[in-house]
């Protein structure tokens, strides 16, 4: 056979499969890269992109990896659900904040909260189930409902609603194939928290039409103002069996890089992603694991400490945007997101450029003002930025100030 015939690619076979092929690289981690990039050619880029904490991870979290990487049963396979001991640790967690009531056999440890909503979809979505999105929606959660052969449906609830979703909207959404509900409180990207009669609206509507409920709850104990995120089987405890909740130690504890994330479950549910685990990953690495226990069970004045300056920057930062004509943003009460709307700024010149949509818009403010920010395209529809303000005060001010120079 020739060389020429050997490379011939087939007509109905890609060389990459069309699922993967479609996938979008995360907008989130784009945008940071190429701020990253040019602050290491020497630019003075100022990163409201990504969303992770400024801080060191807690001494005391430290100090028990390196114990644990010294401890010689960590240096081998375990359990492909995670380390007992971090299972109950989870679990007690959960009862205590969530108000939900599980026990550590519904616990899988994930290598960051990532796999635990990639696992959540794929373990109870099928070709062609619909999955309902509040949108603006983190920029991950579509790409999974589409890996898992689902088709994600969008809610969008904008800044006249304090970016919440309500069970009209909902119910207007819901088809046939509806097969799950995507519940996320505070949300990324926009800190908006559901309050608990609104949580348990939309939990005893799901539990009502039989809908799964995945609920994000990686932000939960970054809240503000005095309120609280319920989680929803909290609110809402018949919703157990159809629900799975989803969690981890990275914003919390400033563990991104760790990788400890994890999902809760009925068992059935469990069982089946347990199942998908053995074959896609087994264990957690134990160290990050036992890093994860000292987290959870250890000392969280570093938790408040950390809370308390996010809130800090979370009013300087409002402040400050809302001081730029053109845009309007919403205080929001969890998470280290604001998600102003600045469609205002749209069709408008700005240093010679007219920009007519919000990926354009960053594109500009990242080469004229150096300041990296997330366009609303990434999480829904146009006319949005995100900004996190997971990032030391004086960048916080100085990214501002830039920004009211360009748009004064």
């Amino acid at each position: 056979m020739s060389t020429d015939a050997q490379s011939t690619e087939h007509p109905t076979r890609p060389r990459i499969a069309r699922r993967i092929g479609a996938i979008a690289e995360s907008a989130t981690l784009k945008v940071d890269s190429k701020a990253k990039a040019l602050k290491a050619a020497g630019r003075p880029v100022i990163s409201f992109a990504a969303g992770e904490p400024d801080f060191a991870t807690p001494d005391h979290v430290v100090e028990a990896a390196v114990a644990a990487a010294r401890d010689p049963r960590n240096h081998r396979y375990t359990p492909a659900a995670g380390l007992p001991e971090l299972k109950e640790a989870i679990a007690e967690k959960t009862r205590r904040v969530a108000g939900a009531d599980v026990s550590a056999s519904q616990v899988i440890v994930t290598n960051g909260g990532k796999q635990a909503v990639y696992e959540a979809f794929a373990t109870i979505v099928d070709d062609g189930d619909e999955v309902l999105l509040p949108a603006p929606y983190w920029t991950t959660y579509p790409e999974a409902i589409r890996l898992a052969g689902g088709t994600p449906v969008e809610v969008f609830a904008g800044s006249d609603q304090g970016y919440l979703v309500t069970v009209d909207q909902l119910e207007a959404a819901r088809t046939p194939r509806t097969k799950a509900l995507l519940f996320c409180s505070p949300s990324n990207p926009t800190g908006a928290v559901y309050s608990a009669a609104q949580t348990r609206a939309i939990g005893e509507w799901a539990l009502e039409h039989g809908i799964w409920v995945i609920s994000d709850e990686i932000y939960q104990d970054l809240v503000y103002d005095g309120v609280s995120a319920p989680g929803i089987t909290g609110v809402v405890p018949a919703l157990a069996d159809t629900a799975i909740l989803v969690n981890g130690v990275a914003k919390t504890y400033a563990m991104t890089g760790w990788r400890v994330g994890w999902l809760i479950g009925p068992a059935d549910a469990v069982k089946a992603a347990s199942n998908l685990q053995s074959h896609l990953s087994s264990n957690v690495a134990n160290v990050s694991q036992r890093a994860a226990i000292a987290a959870l069970t250890g000392p969280q004045e570093p938790v408040t400490a950390m809370r308390d300056a996010f809130d800090r920057r979370r009013r300087a930062i409002v402040a400050g945007l809302n001081a730029i004509p053109g845009f309007r943003t919403p205080t929001p009460q969890g998470a280290f997101y604001v998600y102003p709307d600045v469609s205002e700024l749209l069709g408008k010149e700005w240093g010679g450029v007219v920009p007519t949509t919000t990926l354009e818009l960053a594109d500009l403010i990242l080469d004229q003002a150096e300041v990296a920010v997330v366009p609303g395209e990434a999480f829904g529809p146009s006319g949005y930025l995100r900004f996190s303000y997971a990032l030391g005060d004086d960048d916080i001010a100085e990214g501002v100030a830039r920004l009211q120079r360009l748009f004064r």
